[in-house]
């Protein structure tokens, strides 16, 4: 199973980091970024199955592929924002992973205004 992989990639990493913050603490950052990296390569094709499978869920209820391509959008920010806020706390910059997570929050709400505009056009129509 490709978890035990990831975990198993993710323990060595933490053992190596710990036995390294020591010694040279910048080897530490370096093999937090590598291993994140090698991580995400990892799942990147399990996350197509899971775009394929929304996507044929999403032809199979007739929901238009706009709509449907912003919220893939929005989720494959939101995974992005996350990775990098989360390599810059693995750093110590604690104030650099907020700025990443407010940037990503402002602009998941850019990419997210159409389909509000839709949505409170539809409740306008079903109201009297």
């Amino acid at each position: 199973m490709d978890i035990f992989k990831v975990v198993g990639i993710g323990i060595i990493a933490t053992i190596a980091i710990v036995i390294l913050k020591n010694v040279k603490s910048e080897f530490a950052l370096y093999i937090s970024l590598i291993t994140g990296v090698i991580i995400f390569t990892m799942i990147l094709g399990e996350l197509s199955y899971v775009i394929e499978t929304l996507n044929t869920l999403a032809r199979r209820v007739n929901i238009e592929f706009a709509y449907f391509s912003t919220i893939l959008r929005i989720i494959g920010m939101a995974y992005i924002v996350e990775f990098g806020a989360q390599l810059s706390r693995d750093a110590g910059e604690e104030g650099i992973a907020m700025k990443i997570e407010l940037g990503g929050k402002v602009m998941i709400m850019v990419l997210a205004i159409p389909i509000l505009l839709a949505l409170m056009e539809l409740i306008i129509k079903i109201l009297p």
